[in-house]
């Protein structure tokens, strides 16, 4: 019972942070001009990566980081940093021009438009506005938790991992759906809002990796407004 609360709680922790469904728009944005089904091979890829990556830090994270010489905290910065460069694209109009542009480019050539879809969604998209700093910490505690638990542990976590992988691919295959009710306005709409609030995230995400790594220079109600 206690293996199933531990795998309960890590997968709400982790889709809340990965928030699939709220980055629907972006993905949408993010493969005009696909068809269905390279919009789902798009999907399953970038599901994949999900699962893959967030399943290589569960067991290798912390030494991972520790090898490099890389902190949480340094982490956090360089991730804010790349979201805010997203954040800026996505409030402009060459965000979804250049997916466009490409689309229309490619558009005689199916393989090559999943593949540069795929390159050129990875990072950011994929990571670090999916993957971002917090579900990489995130993964690591629960690694650390579920070391109490053995083996089943391990493979609870693990599921959790697969499960979130799988809800995110379930709501990018409904992204046709969600586009018919929202329109090209409405999305434009929706996706310069979330550039606003990726910008928020983004600089969030610094003050908190420069209060991680500092002494009194950012207050912590400021790095860290809702803890309690």
């Amino acid at each position: 019972m206690i293996h199933w609360d531990f795998a309960v709680n890590f997968f709400v922790a982790l889709f809340a942070l990965l928030d699939p469904v709220g980055n629907v728009p972006v993905f949408a944005a993010s493969t005009v001009g696909a068809s269905g089904r390279e919009r789902a091979q798009i999907a399953l890829v970038i599901s994949l990566f999900v699962m893959g990556f967030l399943t290589f830090f569960y067991f290798s994270g912390l030494g991972l980081l520790t090898f490099f010489g890389i902190s949480l905290p340094a982490f956090r910065i360089a991730g804010g940093v790349i979201l805010f460069v997203l954040g800026l694209k996505m409030i402009g109009d060459d965000f979804t021009a250049s997916f466009a542009d490409a689309a229309e480019a490619s558009a005689d050539d199916k393989r090559t438009y999943v593949r540069r879809r795929v390159e050129q969604m990875i990072v950011p998209f994929a990571m670090p506005l999916l993957i971002g700093p917090g579900a990489i910490s995130t993964v690591i505690i629960y690694a650390s938790q579920a070391k109490a638990y053995g083996l089943p542990g391990a493979a609870m976590g693990v599921g959790a991992i697969a499960a979130v992988s799988v809800a995110t691919l379930a709501s990018f295959l409904a992204t046709p759906l969600i586009g018919k009710l929202l329109g090209k306005i409405g999305l434009s709409i929706i996706v310069r809002v979330l550039g606003l609030i990726l910008c928020a995230m983004a600089v969030q995400f610094l003050l908190a990796g420069i209060a991680d790594s500092t002494h009194g220079i950012i207050r912590p109600e400021a790095a860290w407004p809702y803890a309690k």
